[in-house]
């Protein structure tokens, strides 16, 4: 699988408004074929930064790229941005989410 996680840093005048400004893109790339997941969270540091881990089957992040709402993402976040957007893309073994091996919760109550 293609694993990407990307930094997006907001000025603050749109940093409400963020969900709102990638809305349509990310509803067309969790529709996309071979998308597995695509997560927005916020930094707990720095409220204005958003980051976004997405990941894609073998193959499948070419055409999400070459997607028509790829270039109309880019361009609906552009004037938000504070500064380019940092990137980490790798392909990694594997299909999907594991379980932590370092910390385990049971269904009856928390366990180690």
């Amino acid at each position: 699988m293609i694993f990407i996680v990307v930094k997006f840093k907001t000025k603050p005048e749109f940093t409400a408004q963020w969900p709102e400004i990638v809305a349509d893109f990310t509803a067309a790339t969790r529709a996309e074929e071979g998308n597995l997941w695509f997560e927005w969270s916020r930094s707990l540091d720095d409220p204005s930064t958003y980051v976004l881990v997405e990941a894609f089957q073998d193959g499948a992040a070419e055409a999400h790229v070459n997607a028509p709402h790829f270039a109309a993402g880019l361009t609906a976040m552009q004037p938000a941005l504070a500064e380019t957007p940092k990137i980490i893309s790798r392909q990694l073994d594997g299909a999907g989410w594991d379980s932590m091996g370092e910390l385990r919760v049971d269904t009856v109550g928390a366990g180690l």
